[in-house]
Formats: structure tokens, sequence, C-alpha cells
């Protein structure tokens, strides 16, 4: 019987870690050494162990030697045939002993225990921001590095994500396959649904920490909070226009290169955005969806009309404090401030901070003014008509 190894032999001098066997120690001390000895004649890439170059072999030939009984789904690697497994039966032997949620893999389990910890070990070396996952980090480096390694095998359109990809792809076939079972609305991904539903529900699971106001989707909680903040990370490459979300940047490019990509099905009058085509077919309907007994044909004059009832004022001017019920008076009331003045006259040159200002302007060069039914006397402002009005007899 051969001679057992004695600890002193079988313990790592550098991190005192014991083995059972000379082999496993001297793979260890790779770990310590760095030391590769094993390496692909196909790439040239190296590994410490063996049994990890004949893993990496099966990439170049395509091997899958590990079967799903079940499925028939094959595999590059056992560990992974048994994760897979676990679709099947639906076993999840990793727990949580903070929230005792279960998971199929112990990475995902280490993954989700950060939720718990707060711990965001993977940092990104171009901006600082920290993840809890490393595919996170992969995935934001991609906004640095503009890489779009996934390809549209239809358009030739290229993605940074193999989600977006996938939802891409529908927009080819058309097909929706979630559909609301409320109203029967249908979407291209899950999550779209999911928001969708909360509309029916009422349920506003995200609340905004500077002002209160909740929102059904958490992308509709970070467009709004760059309302306090002032931050508007979409740029326009073609006028350097910026904007706080991704689809208001997409509608703007349309201005520029003239795309209309949707289309009224009853008169064929095209537009650059699908909310517009909404609006449009009211023309056709008479439609005017009520909001507490009052009908509007277009949502921005609804938007415009609710601070009417909940008296919310959520622009705010950071040099003297006033508040606003919609950003356009905010934008208006800076001037005051700054002095700018960037409607101008196109027959004398004078310029203006309002736009209303410049129109009654203009009526000294066009000799248009507003005139009263009543007796033919002439104003230059509609202002001093309606007071006019009010005095007649």
């Amino acid at each position: 019987m051969a001679k057992s190894l004695s600890k002193s032999s079988s313990e790592c001098d550098i991190c005192k870690k014991s083995f059972s066997s000379r082999g496993n120690l001297t793979t260890h001390i790779r770990i310590h050494t760095g030391e590769k000895p094993y390496h692909c004649d196909i790439c040239g890439k190296r590994f410490s162990r063996k049994d990890e170059l004949t893993i990496h072999r099966r990439v170049h030939t395509g091997e899958k030697p590990y079967q799903c009984d079940i499925c028939g789904q094959s595999f590059t690697r056992k560990d992974i045939l048994t994760t897979h497994k676990r679709i099947h039966t639906g076993e999840k032997p990793y727990h949580c002993d903070m929230c005792s949620k279960s998971f199929s893999t112990i990475t995902n389990l280490t993954d989700h225990k950060r939720i718990h910890t707060g711990e965001r070990p993977y940092h990104c070396n171009f901006c600082g921001k920290s993840f809890n996952q490393n595919n996170q980090l992969t995935k934001h480096k991609r906004i640095h590095t503009g890489e779009k390694p996934y390809h549209c095998d239809i358009c030739d359109k290229s993605f940074s994500r193999n989600d977006e990809l996938t939802t891409h792809k529908l927009s080819h076939t058309g097909e929706k396959p979630y559909r609301c079972d409320i109203c029967g609305k249908s979407y291209f991904v899950n999550n779209a649904l999911t928001v969708h539903k909360r509309i029916h529900t009422g349920e506003k699971r995200f609340i905004c920490d500077i002002c209160g106001k909740a929102f059904v989707g958490s992308n509709d909680l970070k467009g709004h909070k760059r309302i306090h903040t002032g931050e508007k990370p979409y740029h326009c490459n073609i006028c350097g226009k910026s904007f706080p979300r991704s689809h208001s940047l997409r509608s703007h490019i349309r201005i520029h290169t003239g795309e209309k990509p949707y289309h009224c099905d009853i008169c064929g009058k095209s537009f650059t955005q699908s909310t517009a085509v909404t609006v449009h077919k009211r023309v056709h309907t008479g439609e005017k969806p009520r909001i507490r007994g009052k009908a509007f044909s277009q949502r921005p004059a609804v938007t415009v009309h609710k601070p009417i009832h909940t008296k919310e004022k959520p622009y705010h001017c950071d040099v003297c404090g006033k508040s606003f019920t919609r950003n356009d008076s905010l934008t208006d009331h800076k001037r005051i401030h700054t002095g700018e003045r960037p409607y101008n006259c196109d027959i004398c040159g004078k310029s203006f901070s309002y736009r209303n200002v410049l129109t009654q302007h203009k009526r000294i060069h066009m000799r248009k003014k507003p005139y009263c039914d009543s007796c033919g006397n002439l104003f230059s402002q509609q202002d001093d008509l309606a007071k006019h009005v009010c005095i007649l007899p």
C-alpha cells in the first residue's frame, strides 16, 4: 500500500490550504504563480489545467458531448447540463438565508445576495459607476465603447445587447407574442406587458424620492427625475441638441432626416411619431377622451389641464425658486434672469424674450391689428381688445 502524504507535503506553503494529492497541490499553486502550461494549438489561449484546455477546444470543434435526455439540447460541459436540467425539474437548491428566495445556480444566489448587502464589486473604468453583476458591467461599458456585437441578419442593424436584437427581430415579423388579457393589446416583450397591466390595476410602484410622484415603470421614473436634475444624456450628433430620454432624441433626429414612419390608415398622412398618428385619427373619428368630465383631443392638452385640479407645480427655477405647472413656462421665466431674447423680427431685427410678444410686434410692420366687431376700433394687442369689449354697453 502506498505511503500516505504527510501534511507538510500536501499543504500550500503560500496560503496553507491542504490537498489530498501532490497533483492537486501542483495545480493549485498555479493560482499563485500564474503559470499556464497548457495552450490551445488553434488560438494560442493558455490554461493552468489540462481539463480546462479540453473543454476550451470544444469552442473550435463544436463538440457538445453532454445531452439533455428530456429535450435533447447538448452542452460542452457536464456542469452546464446539470444546471440546464433544473429548468425541467424546477429544482432550486441554493437558498438565500436572508429572504428564503431560491435559485438554480450558486452564481445566481451570489448575485442576488448583493441586493441585501448593497455590494457592487464591478466598477466601470470609464465613469466609475458600480454594478452588482459582471454581465451588467459588460453591457454598461458598451455605452462608452459604442460596441454593438449583436447583428440583425435581415437589415444589418446592430445592438449592444442580445435581448435588444431579439426584440428588434420581432419588428420584421410583426409578431407580438405578449397579449394583455384585459384589453387585448399586444407587445413585443414581456416586461412591456407587465408595465402596461399596471394601467388597469392602477399600481404605481416607482416613486420619486424628490417630489413623491409615482410611476408605473422604472424608465418613466428615470425620465422624470431628469426634470429635477436637468440631466440630458442623449445628444443629437447633427445639431448637438440634448434630450433627457432616448425616444425624444429618436423623434428629434427625424426633423433632420425627414423620416415619417407612422402613417394614418384612413387618409395616408405620415407623421414622425406614433402618438401624432393617434391624435390625428381623432380628426376622422371625432373622438375626444374625457378626463374628469372634460374632453381633450390630445394628451398634451390633458397634461397641461390636470394641474388646474392637482395644483402641482413640478418645474422649479433654480435661480429664484419660483415654480410652474409647465416646463415651457419655466423656460420662458428663466429668460428674466438670463436676459436671453431668442425671438427675432425678420423685418427690423428687434429681439424678444417671448414668441407672443414678437407676434404682437410684427403687427406694427404689417399694419395688422385686432378690431372690434361692434364699433370697428383697431387695437395693437389682443388684451387691449378684450378689455375694450368688456366695457361696451
